[in-house]
């Protein structure tokens, strides 16, 4: 007998983002799927209109298509088990429903607001979770087909036993039971004719032929209801893998409410989309070996959802920041300059800054891309600085020998007939040995005074490469005015 085809679903409300637990959810069910050749549908659960946002879906498609999370069957491509909306299928849910009610496995609730208000009250007050007590279950089929002839609203709700247990496997967290008696009768279709979230995708599931589901482990506490759904009607279990939370640290979970970054931010903050994916990738998931760093590609060859772990993933910004700079490191000098190109636009306005130099000298220092600006603006324009910047405990620098060295530097450097970063070296490493001193009695000012920051891309002589000679002369001859106005 051929083996069953894989086949999972990410089924995202369009709710407006895409936060990390989504795309890791996504991740996931992509990988086990494309691991075992299998299908990755996307499903759209749009059931709660009233979370509903205008362009969500179209975030969801982008967010796929940019990661390479391609989908084998959706809303956009169609596929053999469509409509791929849950608003669109809204009919069949209710049929559904409607089987469960004539097998006894699920009942009219035509309880009003009131009386369902008042047994939250009580459930309060004796410090227990609210739990409907099944007081519409017991009504006859004529009074049901009454109270609906008379057009009175109404739930249907599931009808769970109070007694015996109820267990069900999950990969990661293995077997676990519950008490019957902890299951509370949840609603399967609500008033306004819409199905519940968790009806839905237990109908969809099996409608479209779902083997396993990928959620995170905060559903865990639903899933025997789930498991007493499949079997009310005679249906396959399908593989669960439950996730452990991705927090922010290891009191709070990570969310975008309390202003944590969605992927959008992420990219928007200038990591790459291909850092994110394997970052996020090994948020709960750990490969063999010490590598860590993996295209798509060799991801889904790797990609083992039987060893994720239990425990919750921290998300740590500074992994990233390494992660996405390794990636950085390993583009061609040419893919970098193209992406770094965007960054300088506001940023380099002079015409004659070579950008490629510029770029050459930002690819093995970069971790993030908008850190450009901030690294590259003194290229364009010196920046006002603070002379306490010449002053370097470990080159041995101060504003005496800073000034002597830039006063000794300038003659020199205006000598210059070639002007090149070899030409600019060789000129100043003589004058630390005729002045016999260290190196960075001299290139330490040298640099300070050219771009007026303690941190730069690259050294003095790079920069004063690119600014070229007359914007050095003249940045020079303002260092050594700042430098003897503070010592007069």
């Amino acid at each position: 007998m051929a083996a069953k085809e894989v086949r999972t679903r990410f089924a995202p409300s369009p709710t407006g983002y895409m936060h990390i637990g989504n795309l890791r959810t996504a991740l996931y069910t992509y990988l086990i799927a494309k691991h075992e050749g299998g299908k990755f549908i996307l499903r759209i659960e749009d059931t709660d209109q009233e979370r509903f946002v205008e362009g969500a879906v179209d975030i969801i498609y982008k967010t796929l298509a940019f990661t390479g999370l391609v989908h084998d069957e959706g809303p956009d491509i169609g596929g053999p088990v469509g409509p791929y909306v849950q608003s669109e299928r809204r009919g069949l849910y209710l049929d559904y429903a409607k089987k469960l009610v004539e097998k006894g496995e699920a009942y009219y609730c035509f309880c009003s607001k009131e009386r369902l208000d008042i047994l939250k009250v009580n459930s309060e007050a004796l410090k227990r979770p609210f739990k409907y007590d099944k007081h519409c279950m017991h009504l006859s089929k004529e009074e049901v087909q009454e109270k609906l002839s008379q057009g009175i609203p109404y739930v249907i709700r599931q009808n769970n036993p109070t007694t015996g247990t109820t267990t069900f496997d999950d990969v990661i967290y293995g077997k676990i039971s519950v008490d019957n008696s902890e299951l509370d009768d949840m609603i399967l279709i609500k008033s306004d004719g819409y199905p519940t979230y968790n009806f839905a995708n237990v109908v969809d599931d099996h409608l479209m032929g779902i083997t396993h589901v990928v959620r995170g482990n905060e559903y865990l506490s639903s899933a025997p209801k789930y498991n007493r759904l499949y079997e009310a009607f005679g249906w396959d279990v399908p593989v669960y893998v439950h996730c452990p939370p991705i927090m922010k640290d290891i009191h709070s979970k990570l969310s975008k409410r309390n202003g944590d970054a969605s992927f959008e931010d992420l990219v928007n903050k200038g990591y790459l989309k291909d850092a994110i994916v394997n970052y996020i990738t090994l948020l709960g998931w750990n490969p063999e070996g010490e590598n860590e760093i993996f295209n798509l590609e060799e991801l889904v060859k790797i990609f083992d959802y039987k060893t994720i772990n239990k425990s919750p993933a921290i998300f740590d910004p500074v992994k990233l920041r390494w992660m996405n700079g390794e990636y950085i490191r390993r583009m061609s000098p040419e893919e970098f300059h193209t992406l770094a190109l965007p960054y300088y636009k506001d940023t380099i306005t002079k015409a004659t800054l070579d950008l490629i130099k510029i770029s050459e000298l930002l690819h093995t220092r970069v971790e993030v891309m908008n850190e450009i600006p901030e690294m590259v603006d003194f290229f364009n324009e010196l920046p006002d600085y603070d002379i306490e910047i010449y002053t370097h405990k470990k080159m041995k620098t101060n504003t005496e020998n800073s000034l002597v060295s830039l006063t000794k530097s300038l003659p020199i450097l205006e000598a210059l007939g070639q002007w090149d970063v070899n030409s600019i070296h060789d000129s100043m490493m003589q004058l630390a040995k005729d002045m016999e001193v260290k190196n960075g009695i001299v290139l330490w000012p040298l640099r300070t005074a050219l771009s007026g920051k303690k941190f730069t891309p690259g050294g003095a002589f790079e920069i004063a490469d690119i600014i070229g000679k007359a914007e050095s002369i003249e940045r020079i001859k303002v260092g050594i005015e700042k430098l003897k106005a503070a010592l007069a």
